[in-house]
């Protein structure tokens, strides 16, 4: 066990950001912390490394471990370059190898005893500084700058004259040189480009230490924990595996959690009809029986029912009217800033139903392309054309399209005036603005809140064609997955810019991918981009289309077959469900002893007695195996 959290509390004021937390983080594991916005994650990472007080609990790292803590914004003050910054990261190494250089000269001149003292100590001193991987420490460093996207001309930049998502950069790769025992990051990839975060993705998985992540991106986390931490509730929820299997079980755990509930009224109501006959009887030795019966039933623990949670905001996308087949043709498209080209020759077509995403490193004009196609910025050459009734909704990632002296209440009736105030309000709630909230300003809203309120004024647009760009920025993951949905059912267009790979991965039927050479096409989602992209140049994918076969008189079946099958059919499914219950039963009750050996961790007579905590340890582990086992087997039947 590299880290143990107990009964950890944090409140600011009367809202208690967390209560009662506890796990435990073993070595070599590589954890993510997950919820929505404002369950306490970034604090959590801040008590647990001593940035913010707790109320109460206690966290305990191992003996000698070390670890090392990224935070979401960095400012650091330092005179130096770059690579002086992240090279000083390991001082220790460089003591070392100053040691070893003097003592080579030293060795030229002494002799005798002196020579041998010298010789052995540099021995060890020599294979100290292998362990440490001093051999290879020159190359770790400039070899993480570049892989977290800086270039060797880079490395001389003052930090004094870099931005603060670089700064955040530099303290990554200072952060990853220094090889601790237990990495904590916040947010690690918010200023990073997808080749920088597929490099970081490959750093993770093969890290030898132990890694706690906060993260909003699904798929970096689908590639690089196994195991998450939800603080959506009140107390820490476990569960095995990365983040879909997570989503997964999590759901399976709301879907037991309700059953239970359920259960439990019920058995509640029997209870409660019994005990009302019993006393309607008015006989001593009836009442005697229904006081009996009234004393076990206050004492049973009751089932807490799953919360309604009204924290999700509501959003569906629909068309107000049918475009034509062509939605959108680009040729020979060009920009340029100050003389600077940013892209040209680009052409590419969008055709109705098509769900694009454009996607490319930073910088690379892909925001460019959204906004000259919405006429905010001119093009330099080419041809832009709209197909028969197209009618465009944009997403604007920075968000310029607000009054910023409006209320949310007035955005709304200025953008729909034929809206009523009822269905504004009702809109608005949807989105997650009620009551007074609704006359809040433009200007003081959060990154969050704007979105929402984007989304909430592209739902009642009524487009046939919509262009987002980087719509998931601001989003908590609930609303991502919202969004996901929406337009999964979206009878539309879309054309979207997106570092969301998660995102893209869901929705996207087809991928540009936006290169200095130009644009490259790929005709699958995410997953398809992949596995494809080395591959430009060929047919992207395409397989050759096989003919058409028509039904032969094999393939008309008989009502008495369709009948049969049916039965089948029936039968294999009554089957399945029966072998789906009982692994969700076995389920419960490993999750119920996972949570009984976790509260025996608690005992203060255990945390002393290390051959209990090694014997629990080692249950703790079996069951985890066995669920790990039983979850892959009910993903298997579902």
């Amino acid at each position: 066990m590299i880290l143990s959290v107990s009964d950890l509390t944090k409140s600011f004021g009367d809202k208690a950001v967390f209560k009662d937390l506890s796990f435990q983080i073993r070595e070599h594991e590589h954890v993510a912390v997950v919820g929505n916005n404002g369950c306490g994650k970034s604090t959590l990472l801040k008590v647990i490394v001593g940035e913010e007080p707790a109320d109460s609990g206690s966290v305990v790292f191992a003996k000698d471990s070390t670890y090392g803590y990224l935070a979401q914004y960095q400012d650091a003050d330092y005179p130096g370059t770059i690579y002086e910054y992240v090279y000083h990261a390991r001082e220790d190494i460089l003591d070392m190898e100053n040691r070893l250089r003097q003592m080579e000269s030293d060795m030229k001149t002494v002799s005798g005893d002196d020579l041998t003292r010298l010789m052995d100590s540099y021995q060890k001193l020599s294979h100290e500084y292998m362990l440490e991987g001093g051999d290879s420490y020159l190359s770790r460093v400039g070899g993480t700058l570049k892989g977290l996207g800086f270039t060797e001309e880079d490395f001389d930049k003052k930090m004094s004259e870099i931005s603060g998502g670089q700064k955040t950069r530099v303290a990554l790769s200072k952060l990853l040189v220094t090889n601790p025992d237990l990495l904590l990051l916040d947010e690690p990839i918010n200023h990073l480009d997808l080749r920088s975060i597929e490099w970081l993705e490959n750093f993770l998985v093969n890290y030898s230490g132990a890694v706690i992540i906060v993260a909003h991106d699904r798929y970096f986390l689908d590639r690089t924990v196994t195991r998450c931490i939800d603080l959506s509730g009140e107390k820490a929820h476990d569960y095995n595996g990365n983040y879909s299997a997570f989503m997964k079980q999590k759901n399976l755990f709301m879907l037991t959690q309700e059953r239970e509930y359920e259960k439990q009224q019920k058995k509640i109501e029997h209870e409660e009809k019994v005990i009302d006959k019993l006393q309607s009887f008015n006989r001593e030795k009836s009442i005697k029986r229904a006081e009996s019966r009234k004393k076990v039933l206050d004492k049973l623990e009751r089932v807490e029912k799953p919360k309604e949670l009204d924290t999700s905001m509501k959003l569906s996308l629909s068309t107000l009217s049918t475009s034509g087949k062509d939605v959108l043709t680009v040729e020979n498209l060009s920009k340029s800033f100050d003389g600077m080209r940013i892209f040209s020759n680009i052409s590419f077509e969008i055709k109705r139903g098509e769900k694009v995403a454009l996607i490319g490193d930073n910088g690379i004009g892909k925001s460019t392309i959204l906004k000259i196609i919405n006429n905010i910025f001119p093009a330099d050459s080419g041809k832009i054309k709209l197909g028969a009734g197209v009618t465009i909704g944009y997403y604007d990632q920075e968000q310029h399209g607000f009054n910023e002296d409006n209320t949310l209440f007035d955005e709304m009736q200025d953008a729909y005036p034929n809206l009523n105030n009822t269905r504004v309000r009702n809109v608005l709630a949807a989105f997650l603005f009620r009551e007074d909230e609704v006359y809040k300003q433009i200007r003081d809203l959060s990154g969050g809140e704007r979105g929402r309120i984007s989304l909430a004024k592209l739902m009642l647009s009524g487009a046939n064609f919509l262009i987002l760009d980087e719509p998931t920025n601001h989003l908590d993951m609930d609303s991502k997955e919202i969004l996901e949905h929406a337009l999964n059912n979206y009878d539309g267009t879309v054309l979207y810019v997106s570092h969301d790979r998660y995102f893209v991965n869901q929705t996207a039927t087809r991928i540009l991918e936006l290169k200095r050479d130009g644009m490259h096409e790929y005709l699958g989602n995410y997953d398809y981009y992949l596995k494809k992209r080395d591959e430009i140049g060929t047919d992207y994918g395409i397989s050759e289309r096989t003919e058409d076969i028509g039904d032969s008189d094999e393939d008309k079946n008989s009502s008495v077959d369709d009948w049969k099958k049916q039965k089948e059919e029936a039968r294999a499914k009554q089957k399945k469900e029966r072998e789906i219950a009982a692994i969700e039963k076995e389920i419960e009750e490993k999750e119920a002893a996972k949570e009984e050996i976790n509260k025996r961790f608690e005992d203060p007579e255990v945390a002393r007695n290390s051959a209990k905590l090694n014997k629990l340890t080692n249950e703790l582990n079996a069951l985890d195996e066995e669920l790990k086992k039983l979850y892959s087997e009910w993903e298997r039947l579902i």
